[in-house]
């Protein structure tokens, strides 16, 4: 190979790599209402995860909203693993538990799996539905 064409290959190479850029995350959501609740009630609450996840550092990062709960928000949680209609324990707890609130943490190597796989659920917990008022399950 001619000192050229190196150099053409190792600039297309370099432009590529550029280009590429890092692995971004993955955008996931948690739709929560009182009829995925396992149980389920009657509240009229409504809420939304807006969910990120890096598959490279773990990292998980969200943001909270919900509307029409029985009272103030006791306790907010990532629930895992379980299926959708299934209780699990808690995994992540979101803090505060206010709606608005962000937050992130760094999850293991098993939770990783769980979350990606569909397994982990977001739920809100008030006074009067101390087993949670609204929950859904985390879906890319």
């Amino acid at each position: 190979m001619s000192p050229r064409s190196i150099m053409l290959a190792s600039l297309a190479l370099g432009a590529s790599i550029a280009l590429a850029g890092p692995a971004s995350a993955d955008k996931m959501k948690a739709t929560l209402d009182s009829a995925s609740e396992v149980p389920a009630n009657t509240s009229a609450g409504k809420g939304t995860a807006d969910i990120d996840f890096d598959p490279a550092t773990k990292k998980l990062t969200w943001k909270l909203t919900y509307s029409g709960l029985t009272g103030p928000a006791t306790m907010a949680h990532f629930h895992g693993p379980a299926e959708a209609g299934k209780n699990a324990g808690v995994a992540v707890p979101i803090t505060p538990a206010t709606s608005g609130s962000e937050g992130s943490a760094t999850l293991t190597d098993a939770q990783a799996a769980d979350l990606l796989a569909g397994k982990y659920y977001v739920n809100i917990h008030t006074e009067a539905n101390k087993g949670g008022e609204i929950r859904g399950q985390v879906t890319k």
